[in-house]
């Protein structure tokens, strides 16, 4: 059996462990070393350090500090790896721990993160998933199992000092565009956990520390839901040991993770092994990380697929907008939800949980980008599929997803 590294109690608070971290520095030690062509095993944390609970108030979705996440569970130093590099990482398994066989999904308040359709939901909500092995259901939404595509919704290396300098100047020159926008979020001391690193070195290293919220040239938080067991990734190093973390696992998503508290968020287990490819990145002209996705996937091949363009809810026309069209697709896809019975917010959780399939579908047709949204219909244990009878409302909205309104 491989040996596990990195152990996470899930009673006991994120920040007592110094073998996680929640910052991006190069000045953050490694939490253990391993050789190329090692396999092992690290735990994590959910994404929030097991602030969300398994209960039916979303209070804690509402009142979540959005400046302590995302718990990572490294850096671990591969020996031999240096800049220039390309670190491999197989992922060989993927799971949740046994003790929390359980997830959860959710939509920030406006007030707090707010999220992809913050517009049309913007107070608190959380619908809690239990785990039947490779399967899912919420009893907050009746009427969708489906295959779980577990995955790390975050994995990357170490920035080097020039690098993560690069992050902090041009994330701060967007925010000075807009200082109210919630454009980016910049360094942040207060809550910063450094691993290791303690007293005046973790004060002056929090103090610049990236934080985790976006990908990055590094990989970060990509949240690709493909990045399953089998899946092989190629990360660029730009520190000695390369510094390879991972948290933020997800029992299954849909593509662009709508829902942004999104996904089935869990804390588990990664199996994974790593080897190097000296002087990879100029090889083979990595900028950023790429990947073989995994051979394992949900059979579904049916789909209701949804089409979005850059034309808002207000008809206001845009160019090209690529970001416009997808939230068409996924609004028009919770309209159609709600014609068999769903609430707004359960058909919503469905596209941020289920395994549904975005396509950027055109971008050279001006002034309209085209988006799609693949909804499978084999999730539901009913019919979803349009006929000329018209649709039959399923549920009778006796069960909804818990709700938090501001204070």
């Amino acid at each position: 059996m491989p040996e596990t590294l990195i152990k996470v109690d899930l009673s006991q608070p994120a920040p007592s462990n110094e073998k996680v971290h929640n910052r991006w520095h190069p000045d953050i030690p490694m939490a253990c070393w391993v050789n190329p062509g090692d396999d092992f095993v690290l735990e994590t944390y959910d994404w929030t350090g097991g602030f969300i609970q398994n209960n039916d108030s979303a209070d804690d979705v509402r009142d979540v500090d959005l400046t302590t996440v995302h718990y990572l569970s490294g850096p671990v130093g591969v020996k031999g790896a240096e800049p220039g590099d390309l670190l491999v990482v197989d992922l060989l398994d993927i799971g949740a721990k046994d003790e929390s066989q359980w997830g959860f999904n959710g939509f920030f308040s406006q007030k707090n993160g707010g999220g992809f359709l913050t517009d049309h939901f913007p107070s608190a909500q959380k619908s809690i998933w239990d785990f039947q092995g490779m399967f899912t259901t919420s009893r907050h939404i009746p009427g969708v199992r489906y295959a779980g595509l577990i995955h790390p919704g975050l994995i990357g290396t170490l920035p080097d000092p020039k690098m993560l300098d690069i992050w902090n100047t041009r994330e701060q020159a967007l925010i000075d565009t807009n200082p109210d926008g919630n454009l980016a979020n910049p360094p942040f001391m207060a809550t910063a956990h450094m691993g290791q690193l303690k007293g005046e070195a973790r004060d002056k290293a929090a103090a610049t520390g990236a934080r985790t919220v976006p990908p990055r040239e590094h990989g970060g938080n990509c949240d690709i839901k493909d990045l399953s067991r089998g899946s092989k990734i190629f990360f660029p190093v730009y520190v000695d040991g390369a510094g390879l973390s991972v948290g933020d696992l997800h029992f299954s998503q849909g593509d662009g993770e709508i829902t942004f508290c999104g996904a089935i968020e869990m804390a588990g287990w990664v199996h994974m092994k790593v080897s190097i490819i000296k002087g990879g990145m100029a090889k083979y002209g990595i900028k950023n990380p790429i990947f073989k996705p995994s051979p394992i996937v949900p059979t579904y091949n049916d789909y209701v697929i949804f089409e979005g363009i850059s034309v808002d809810e207000s008809g206001k026309q845009y160019y090209l907008d690529v970001n416009v069209a997808y939230k068409q697709a996924c609004l028009n896809a919770i309209e159609y939800l709600k014609k068999f019975g769903y609430s707004g917010a359960q058909a919503y959780s469905i596209l941020g949980t289920a395994p549904v399939q975005g396509h950027i579908s055109g971008v050279v047709d001006v002034p309209n980008a085209c988006a799609t949204l693949w909804l499978p219909t084999q999730i539901f244990e009913f019919d979803i599929n349009p006929n000329a009878s018209g649709p039959v409302k399923y549920l009778d909205g006796s069960i909804d997803m818990p709700i938090s309104y501001d204070k």
